[in-house]
């Protein structure tokens, strides 16, 4: 009986094992995508919690529990795929990327969404859809690319600075532009490069190479910025780098581009016949400015000119973690003489978990030098339009009183350099599936010099014959940041729940120096400018404790040193420099921020999404009374596709709801809420002399200084078509800023003669936004896509009584006009000026009397179109973009091109010949030189070739390409071109211009030869 049951109990047991081996199997296999194998992806039994992960060699292996199993297999930027196992024990899989517009990954504050899952008003363009050619900056990458986001170059230099405004201007005073976020490190809003001069700010983002760039996304409502709080007003701009992907040993990826560079437009100047005869027309002595040669002075000043950008990295994915290594070189040569910019790269970026994948260390590093060479526009643009054509084009050409273009060229140079660290390292850990804690620091900082030189042999220069002239401007600026946020997500049934809440500390230190120099020894510039710097350095070695400006003149014997602790001059024994005069002023302040934010996601069934934001910034600008703001938004979006009643028409359909404010304090600076007294700025006069400044009260009490902040209401459909192939979105939103800070004249009489308030009015800004994309074909040999964006601003000023002249007008007669004036129920940068009827009889204008002229410088309506299509082996690209329903100011024609100046014996354009002016009539800003601005370009086309180089030899795929960037525009714009504003010459009462060509660097017209290889 016992030997039965043995065997019984036996035979059982073989038989259980035989049916349970049965059952159980294990998968094994690879996963890639068209360019290898994919390293880190997921794969999960469907309806377990079993589950694996690719190795570096995209290899995995899982256990099943069913022959009959479905494996779901994912990966970040790729489409899901499910595979039944039906028996097979060996998968080869491959991935596709995602292309679904709607179903993108989008970083946005403290986290990523998609725009199907999105609450808020955002937009996002990926690496594969970013503007092609010599792109010296990031926002070139997306210039067009998103409704609503109207991007402007100030001018054709290079490195020239940048203006973005989403969804219009919001403020008066304030910046404008939108909040940059690189790698979750906010950059710092103010200037980090020196300028010098008269040159306008350069590019904040001329620091990082474009080619190192993953994606960009663009917040654009209150919902999406609210989680940046006093910063998020003007949007937020969120800039990703890449990371390492390839699998295996790595992959190297090298790209170089050449780009040939000539001017798009020329003004039509009078040549030498043109110029005596016009000369004889208004009844001058040709003979007395005819020195006999026939220059054109625009093609001396202008060059065609040769670019280069080359780009090698490396990336790897080696499962546990990824690393990318990149270097950069480029060198823009501008089309004016004597102008580029040079930029020398370097990345590290690192991700690894540790702990059984709990905590994730990452690193994001990138080191960058700028150079500059330039010129300021006054002297290098204003002579060359001006200059008497029949003067020879030999330096050694001298006339007394005439500075020529030559002389400029010669005897003039500004260079300039800057170095910038931006880096952060994280620290993420997951207690568990639900919760997990970030810790991240992140440091920015950058030193940026410029020195600007006038040659002792320029006798025409401002000064004494034989004594040089130069300045020394140097700034430096460290941003250091600490943030710690606590991620909770919890899945329920039939909802789940997404919450944050953190604390951010971040400090903007800024020290720098403005030194003036006069009499230099020597000839040599870039000698002149070292001698400039070495002297300082030695003064300011010689000089003990805090102190604020120094200087050593003509009139003086010793050193004097102004100090604000204790307050005070005293005078030191001269210390031996190469420069005979040199004046110097300092500065160093410190701006903090701390802040408390939390948002809160709830989706009920992936239909009905909610958002909850609030932020508390507490800043250092303001005082007791009003030093913390606070931010707070909401957002409903509604998943309409997912419900049963809308049936299979629409792939996506969602209804977005928000509301929320945002907070701005760049407008303020540094403690302009306290009296505080500093020296006054101080000169060298033309002998060499120096006059001790005096102190001056730069700002007042008014602890009741408080945020400015807009009120924003955002309602959007977001929408998709047979799988997303045709999507698109439409918003509609109105934003008031009320509270604007501002600096104002007081009346008078008064001890104060001005101070920092609030301004008591609103800002609207309301409009419509409309975008819309289609694949039109999508076949293994041919694909075709087109994306077309375009939005509606109306700008208007509420609520304010008082009245504030913008936008300065200089040249010959015209000291102390205006053009722009700030008043109510009128847009920001409104035109007034005196109206233009023409010329009566004796050729001066008709019209009297400033008043607005129902234009202004903000365009209503922006646009952009992309078109991209691949046959085999060939790609086309290309993008048009447009603004309309704005003006321009012509400031260039108001001050040089006039019957007036050519009787000064300047050269003009040959329309002034038949204007009908008289060559005494009054100089004046007119609705005479107002211009409608409205355009559109084509700002890009490219063609690219892949080599069918399958697997044979090095590479892995290498293309070939050809890039026009402004190959044309359309136009009536008599301008070299209306998408302009020369800014730093134009303020007046601390307010900033817009819409005014003052002697804007020319835009080029670029053609660009690249190659680029993967091996």
């Amino acid at each position: 009986m016992r030997l039965m049951f043995a065997l019984c109990f036996t035979l059982s047991q073989i038989i259980s094992s035989n049916l349970v081996s049965a059952q159980e199997v294990v998968i094994s296999g690879t996963v890639s995508d068209a360019n290898g194998p994919l390293i880190g992806a997921n794969i999960l039994e469907k309806g377990t919690s079993n589950g694996a992960q690719t190795d570096f060699d995209g290899k995995f292996s899982l256990k099943v529990s069913d022959v009959n199993a479905i494996l779901v297999f994912s990966y970040i930027g790729y489409a899901n795929k499910e595979v039944p196992v039906n028996g097979q024990t060996i998968l080869q899989i491959e991935m596709q990327a995602v292309t679904a517009k709607l179903d993108e990954v989008i970083v946005i504050g403290y986290g990523t969404t998609t725009v199907k899952d999105a609450t808020g008003s955002l937009a996002a363009v990926a690496s594969k859809d970013f503007n092609r050619g010599i792109i010296i900056s990031p926002e070139q990458l997306i210039q067009g690319k998103a409704a609503g986001v109207q991007i402007t170059e100030t001018s054709g230099e290079p490195g020239a600075g940048i203006e973005i405004r989403i969804r219009g201007s919001n403020s008066v005073r304030s910046n404008n532009n939108p909040l940059f976020v690189v790698d979750g490190v906010p950059l710092d809003g103010s200037a980090t490069s020196t300028t010098g001069s008269d040159r306008p700010p350069r590019n904040p983002l001329n620091f990082l190479n474009p080619s190192d760039i993953e994606n960009i996304s663009i917040l654009k409502d209150a919902s999406a910025t609210a989680i940046y709080g006093s910063r998020g007003a003007n949007g937020v701009v969120m800039i990703t780098t890449k990371s390492g992907k390839a699998g295996g040993s790595g992959v190297f990826e090298f790209s170089s581009f050449v780009s040939i560079s000539s001017v798009a437009k020329r003004f039509d100047l009078l040549d030498r016949d043109e110029f005596l005869a016009g000369i004889t027309q208004y009844g001058g002595d040709a003979t007395a400015v005819d020195f006999g040669d026939n220059t054109d002075w625009q093609d001396f000043v202008t060059r065609t000119s040769i670019s280069q950008n080359q780009n090698l990295s490396w990336s790897k994915n080696y499962g546990k973690g990824n690393i990318l290594a990149t270097f950069g070189y480029g060198k823009e040569n501008g089309v004016v003489n004597k102008s580029s910019l040079e930029r020398i790269t370097g990345r590290l970026n690192w991700s690894h978990r540790l702990l059984k994948d709990k905590l994730k260390l990452s690193f994001r590093g990138a080191l960058s030098k700028v150079n500059d060479e330039a010129f300021s526009p006054v002297q290098a643009l204003s002579y060359a339009y001006t200059a008497n054509p029949t003067i020879p084009t030999s330096v050694d050409f001298s006339s007394p009183g005439i500075l020529t273009p030559s002389e400029v060229l010669e005897y003039q140079q500004i260079t300039g350099y800057t170095n910038r660290f931006l880096g952060n390292f994280s620290a993420d850990y997951a207690f568990t599936s639900e919760l997990s804690v970030k810790l991240t620091v992140g440091y920015d900082n950058s030193e940026s010099t410029t020195i600007s030189v006038n040659s002792r042999d320029n006798l025409d220069a401002f000064g004494a014959p034989d004594r040089g002239t130069g300045d020394l401007f140097d700034i430096n600026v460290a941003n250091n940041l600490f943030e710690a946020i606590v991620t909770y997500k919890k899945k329920f049934e039939n909802s789940s729940l997404d919450a944050l809440l953190g604390y951010s500390y971040q400090d903007f230190q800024r020290s720098g120096r403005n030194v003036m120099g006069w009499g230099f020894s020597t000839s040599d510039l870039n000698e002149a400018g070292k001698d400039l710097e070495n002297a300082a350095n030695t003064i300011e070695a010689a000089i003990s404790g805090s102190y604020q400006q120094y200087g050593l003149g003509t009139n003086a014997p010793d050193i004097f040193v102004n100090r604000l602790f204790p307050l005070g001059t005293d005078m030191i024994s001269p210390v031996p420099t190469s420069v005979i005069s040199i004046f110097g002023d300092t500065f160093d302040f410190t701006d903090k921020l701390q802040s408390f934010f939390a948002r809160l996601n709830y989706s009920i069934s992936n239909k009905y999404l909610f958002t909850a934001t609030i932020r508390a910034d507490g800043s250092s600008r303001f005082g007791p009374d009003n030093q913390y703001g606070y931010f707070p938004s909401g957002a409903f979006a509604w998943k309409v596709n997912e419900e049963e009643f809308i049936g299979p028409a629409f792939s996506t359909l969602k209804l977005r709801l928000s509301a929320g404010i945002t907070g701005n304090q760049e407008g303020l600076g540094f403690a302009n809420f306290v009296r505080s007294e500093r020296y006054a700025e101080g000169r060298i006069g033309n002998g060499g002399e120096i006059n001790i400044p005096g102190t001056q009260v730069i700002s007042f009490v008014n602890n009741a200084l408080k945020w400015e902040e807009t009120l924003s209401f955002d309602v959007g459909v977001d929408f998709g078509f047979n799988n997303d192939r045709l999507s698109g979105s439409i918003d509609l939103y109105r934003n008031e800023t009320e509270d604007l800070l501002i600096k104002v004249s007081a009346a008078q009489p008064s001890p104060r003669p001005f101070i920092f308030q609030n301004l008591d009015a609103i800002v609207l800004n309301q409009g419509i936004e409309f975008a819309l994309a289609y694949d039109f074909v999508q076949s293994e040999d041919f694909k075709m896509d087109a994306s077309f964006n375009i939005a509606y601003n109306e700008n208007e000023l509420q609520d304010f009584a008082g009245q504030i002249p913008a936008g300065a007008i200089n040249g010959q007669g015209l000291s102390g006009a205006f053009v722009q004036l700030l008043a109510g129920d009128q847009p920001l940068f409104s035109y007034y000026l005196r109206p233009f009827e023409g010329f009566d009889d004796n050729g001066q204008p008709i019209g009297d009397g400033q008043t607005f002229v129902g234009q202004d410088a903000l365009p209503n309506v922006t646009a952009g179109f992309s078109l991209n299509a691949s046959y085999k082996n060939w790609n086309f690209a290309a993008y048009f973009t447009g603004q309309f329903a704005y003006s321009v100011y012509n400031g260039t024609r108001n001050a040089f091109f006039t019957a007036g100046s050519l009787r000064s014996g300047n050269n003009v354009t040959k329309d002034v010949l038949t204007s009908g002016e008289s060559g005494n009539a009054a100089a004046e800003v007119s609705e005479r030189f107002l211009e409608r601005g409205d355009y559109v370009r084509m700002q890009n086309a490219t063609i690219a070739y892949n080599l069918p180089i399958g697997d044979i030899g090095t590479f892995k795929s290498l293309q070939l390409n050809v890039t026009g960037q402004n190959l044309f525009i359309i136009t009536g714009y008599s301008g070299l071109d209306p998408e302009v504003n020369t800014t730093g010459a134009n303020f007046l009462n601390d307010i900033p211009s817009a819409g005014i060509d003052n002697l804007a660097y020319p835009r080029p017209m670029i053609i660009t030869f690249g190659l680029t290889a993967k091996f």
